[in-house]
């Protein structure tokens, strides 16, 4: 050994560093600076930027589909995306497909594949676990999932005792630990959503339900988030429901469905889709909810959810995908909104430029740390939304002319504005020596902006522009 000794010291010495050990990736979390926003674990800042990509396109064999969505995820992650949900329960991922209980590999290798890609576009992933609201419901296939049915070998006599029962309880409760032993220490993921619109199934106690499974959601996924949801926010008898939710112990993020549906019965749903997505995020502040508010579901559909908006096929513009994409987070909502038709409208429309729009308006910006104070500024023309933030504020400047009636259904162009200013109120009085910018979303272009006696003058735009104030700091 003695002989050795030195021999072993001068390899040592010679030989190279081993390499450094790479940082773990970071979870998403709740803020711990300002409980309104999401940040990693690592303390940066996280804005949620995407959209609901459920499962793959519906053409060619698996391989196929995954290079398809794949393809979707490289366009969103290309244009400042960071997020996606998946419906765990689509057929395309759905790993308890044949037996209640039992669990497919082959599927579970799909999921692995779609997550792997996630990592390498820097996507995180909301799983929703469930969806079905029915057994046997001959009308609407895609709401059964039969073989939890005693009949077919399942747990559960019917729809209410798969919620109340103690034994199908139990064996949902193994689902979500057969999960937590594939997933569960897996950053990638953004959280994970109990069921798609639980208070549409017909049959249980599903809040009391949701209750115990949001706390068996914490104990088994520690590092991501956990949540509901509710269905489409279009009566005003939700409201109880949806207050109740955002505001129930273990739900981590208060999360709001809203769609623009002709056939909805608050009048909200039937107008501008900018101001129906910021009444619904405010309808959720208002409960004082202690957590961020998301509005995880939007667009535009046929009257009652009959079909996906037929206007869709004239909006090549995107002026819904970017009313749902602005609207929510300058109400004071911690993301983008989350717009449902990723194929149907977005794909097919080429729209993820937009996305790319979003994330340059709110570069650089820490929202816990900012603190944001969302308001309304008035004007006679636009809807001025507003975020007044510790260093920064930020306003959305909206033409309340310029509406998806009035562009996609009546064929009127967008106006070109000019010669309008904005006067922010209590904040005009700190705007000596700050940087005043504008930035307009459909031409991508960045403009220096000054006040004149308290009131910003704009340049000339059409829809939409931002602005934003960065002051000096104390």
């Amino acid at each position: 050994m003695r002989t050795m000794l030195p021999m072993l010291l001068a390899a040592a010495v010679a030989a190279p560093p081993a390499p450094a050990k790479e940082k773990p990736m970071a979870s998403v979390r709740v803020s711990q600076r300002d409980r309104r926003y999401l940040e990693l674990s690592d303390g940066r800042p996280y804005v949620p930027i995407g959209l609901n990509m459920i499962q793959p396109p519906w053409k060619g064999d698996a391989d196929a589909r995954l290079a398809g969505m794949t393809q979707w995820m490289e366009k969103l992650s290309a244009n400042g995306g960071n997020y996606i949900r998946v419906w765990l329960s689509a057929d395309f991922w759905d790993v308890e497909h044949a037996r209640s209980g039992e669990y497919d590999a082959a599927k579970a290798g799909r999921i692995d594949a779609m997550l792997a890609a996630a990592r390498k576009h820097g996507i995180r992933v909301k799983m929703t676990l469930e969806h079905f609201r029915d057994f046997f419901n001959p009308h609407r296939q895609w709401v059964n999932k039969p073989i939890h049915h005693v009949s077919k070998g399942g747990p559960a006599k019917d729809v209410a005792d798969f919620f109340d029962g103690e034994k199908p309880r139990a064996q949902f409760r193994r689902k979500l630990a057969w999960y937590a032993k594939r997933y569960g220490d897996e950053p990638i993921v953004f959280g994970w959503e109990l069921w798609n619109e639980v208070n549409c199934v017909r049959g249980g106690d599903t809040m009391a339900w949701t209750e115990a499974m949001l706390a068996e959601l914490g104990r088994l996924f520690p590092r991501n988030l956990a949540m509901q949801s509710l269905g489409s926010f279009d009566t005003a008898g939700k409201r109880a429901m949806y207050r109740r939710l955002s505001t129930m112990k273990g739900n981590d993020v208060a999360q709001v469905h809203r769609y623009l549906d002709l056939g909805a019965r608050l009048e909200v749903c039937h107008g501008p889709v900018d101001v129906l997505a910021a009444e619904a995020v405010r309808e959720l502040l208002a409960a004082k909810p202690g957590r961020p508010v998301i509005l995880a579901e939007s667009g535009a559909v046929e009257k009652s959810h009959s079909g996906p908006f037929k206007l869709y096929a004239k909006d090549t513009a995107g002026v819904i995908l970017h009313d749902v994409l602005f609207a929510p987070f300058f109400a004071g909502a911690a993301g983008t909104g989350q717009i449902w038709h990723w194929d149907h409208y977005v794909a097919k429309n080429d729209l993820w430029w937009h996305f790319g729009r979003f994330a340059e308006a709110v570069k650089g910006i820490d929202p816990p740390a900012e603190r944001f104070q969302p308001s309304m500024a008035p004007h006679d023309r636009l809807r001025v939304y507003v975020l007044t933030g510790a260093r920064t504020t930020l306003a959305w400047c909206r033409d309340t002319r310029n509406t998806w009636k009035a562009e996609l259904a009546d064929g009127k162009a967008p106006e070109k504005l000019a010669g309008l200013s904005v006067t922010l109120g209590k904040d005009a009085g700190k705007l000596e020596g700050a940087t005043l910018r504008t930035y307009d979303p459909w031409t991508h272009r960045w403009r220096p902006a000054a006040a004149r006696a308290g009131a910003i003058p704009l340049p000339a735009f059409q829809r939409s522009l931002i602005l934003r104030i960065d002051r000096k700091p104390d």
